[in-house]
């Protein structure tokens, strides 16, 4: 399993990164990655067939604990998992762009 840094997280998300937010719906809806699709961790295992294979996948949660439990098992399962140091927290922190709303859609 890969880890990364919120500066490569950026810049694979500028070129278009796989991003997967493991997060609860609640806490997605509050702000997300904009195109990050919502798969809480506890629909990973049913899941996990939807996700590409070949290519990283970035791996987010609120402050990156709940994303390295995700990308250990999405890496065991096949696929490119990367998780992403500091999560949604550090992006938002960063000032980097978010979409809020009351619905759990990517």
């Amino acid at each position: 399993m890969r880890e990364v840094d919120q500066n490569t997280f950026a810049a694979a998300y500028r070129e278009g990164a796989v991003v997967v937010d493991v997060r609860e719906p609640f806490e997605y809806v509050d702000g997300h990655v904009p195109g990050a699709v919502l798969m809480p961790l506890r629909q990973l295992a049913s899941r996990v067939a939807e996700l590409p294979r070949g290519v990283p996948v970035y791996v987010v949660c609120a402050s990156g604990n709940r994303s390295l439990s995700a990308a250990d098992y999405l890496a065991a399962s096949g696929i490119d998992a990367r998780s992403v140091t500091g999560g949604t927290g550090a992006w938002l922190r960063a000032g980097r762009p978010v979409v809020r709303g009351t619905r759990a859609a990517a």
